[in-house]
Parts: C-alpha cells; sequence; structure tokens
C-alpha cells in the first residue's frame, strides 16, 4: 500500500509539472518580419489542478492531468491522464490507473490500468490490463482478467470463465475460450492463437 502511494504521489507531482510546461508554451510565430504569416496556435485547455473533481457533465473540460475524482459519473473531459477513482467514467483518450466501481470507458485510445465491474475500449486502441466481471476491447496488448472477457483483436492474455476474440495472438484460460479467427475455435480450459 506504501508503494501505491508513493506512485501515486509521484505521478500526481509529475503531472502537474508537465501541466505547467504546456502552459508556458504560449504562442508560435511563424516569421517575424511578416505580419500577414504571423499566427498563434491555439492553446487546449489542461486542467492543471493535482486534484479534479468531476460531478456528472460538470464542469467541461478537454484535457485533464492529475487525479480525477468522478461522483457518480464523468463524460465532459476528452483526454484524461494520471489517476481516475470513482464510480462512473468515461472518455475519448486515456492514459493511466482507471480504479472505478461500476464501469471504465474509453472511446479512441486506452493505454493503462482499468479495474471495475465493466470495463470497455470496444473502439479504441487498448494497451494494458483490464481486470473486472465483464471486459471488452476492440484492439488490445495486454492481459483482460475477468469472468467475461471479450476482444476484436489480440495479443496477450485472457483469463477468465468466457474468453472469446475474434483474432488473437496469445493464450486464453478458462472453461470456455473461443477463438474465431483459429483452426481450433473452441476448446476448453487453455487455448492458443497463432
Amino acid at each position: 500500500m506504501k508503494k501505491i502511494l508513493t506512485l501515486a504521489a509521484v505521478a500526481v507531482l509529475s503531472a502537474h509539472s508537465y501541466a505547467q510546461h504546456v502552459d508556458d508554451v504560449a504562442t508560435v510565430n511563424v516569421e517575424e518580419e511578416s505580419p500577414l504569416i504571423q499566427t498563434e496556435a491555439p492553446r487546449k485547455q489542461v486542467v492543471q489542478w493535482p486534484a479534479f473533481f468531476a460531478i456528472g457533465d460538470l464542469p467541461e473540460t478537454p484535457d485533464l492531468i492529475g487525479l480525477r475524482i468522478t461522483i457518480p459519473w464523468s463524460t465532459k473531459q476528452e483526454s484524461v491522464t494520471g489517476f481516475d477513482v470513482g464510480f462512473w467514467a468515461r472518455t475519448q483518450v486515456f492514459e493511466g490507473i482507471a480504479l472505478n466501481v461500476l464501469r471504465n470507458d474509453v472511446k479512441d485510445q486506452f493505454t493503462g490500468l482499468q479495474v471495475g465491474l465493466y470495463n470497455s475500449a470496444v473502439q479504441s486502441d487498448a494497451i494494458g490490463l483490464q481486470v473486472g466481471l465483464w471486459n471488452e476491447a476492440g484492439t488490445m496488448n495486454g492481459l483482460q482478467a475477468g469472468l467475461v472477457n471479450s476482444v476484436g483483436a489480440m495479443g496477450g492474455f485472457q483469463v477468465g470463465i468466457i474468453n472469446r476474440a475474434e483474432e488473437l495472438y496469445g493464450f486464453q484460460l478458462g472453461a470456455i475460450n473461443v477463438i474465431r479467427d483459429a483452426e481450433m475455435r473452441f476448446c476448453p480450459f487453455v487455448n492458443i492463437g497463432f
């Protein structure tokens, strides 16, 4: 537990210093001499607080770096980097550790760890670990561990009661193992995809 708290503190502090660095980059001048070509690059809105409370659909922020606490759900952050803790979380891009009781939902790109009853990265590219009762991913490299695991294309391992993959380069361990794009589509206990 001490290691997790130390890791969390280091991650929050490094995310906060990175957010300050991003805020220091203000404008980009293409040419100083010509006023017709001079432009300013749009700055992304980045929340720089070490802890951010997302209550329902408020507040709406495109990017979040640090800790997001979702009470009871949060859907209005496009990108979250860091820790996500709460009940129900949804985002477009997620990098970090998501610990939500009911659901973790990522739409575009997921990198890290999802822990919850229902973990979803169905339309996204996922790299990491999903742990829960029901895990789903579109394309995943890593590990799914739960009662039901479902993936489109995967490189890695599935461990659970029911494991299903369209394409798999790796192993399935469970009571029901299905790889739809394999010579041996169904095999109880252990199934291997190449």
